[in-house]
């Protein structure tokens, strides 16, 4: 197995992070609804923040532990495996509600990183 260096998984996280709420910038949950590619899209990004958290070893989630890793990488988990059952509600209140304070959290994290 390699290993990961999780300074990238935490680039990786970010980046998506900060994409999904670009794109759901002005958005209601009506149109996660009725744009099939934005919501598409929106799952996409949240399996690979999930994936990359997932990464990110556990003496750094448990420095960060102010992150919600659990809930981040159990969210991944649950579009993945029980996709027929993800709540477009739940759903959108991540994106427009948690996401954007994770980017904060995250660009606080990179920011400091080697610090």
């Amino acid at each position: 197995m390699t290993r990961h260096d999780p300074r990238i998984s935490f680039l990786q996280m970010r980046d998506h992070v900060q994409e999904a709420v670009s794109l759901s910038r002005k958005k209601s949950r009506a149109d996660l609804e009725k744009d099939r590619i934005l919501n598409l899209a929106l799952t996409r990004l949240l399996e690979i923040v999930g994936e990359a958290a997932g990464r990110i070893p556990t003496d750094l989630r448990v420095k960060f532990a102010g992150l919600p890793w659990v809930q981040i990488i159990g969210m991944r988990n649950r579009l993945i495996h029980a996709y027929d059952q993800v709540d477009l509600d739940i759903r959108y209140e991540i994106v427009s509600e948690d996401l954007p304070a994770l980017s904060l959290q995250l660009d606080k994290i990179l920011q400091n990183w080697e610090k």
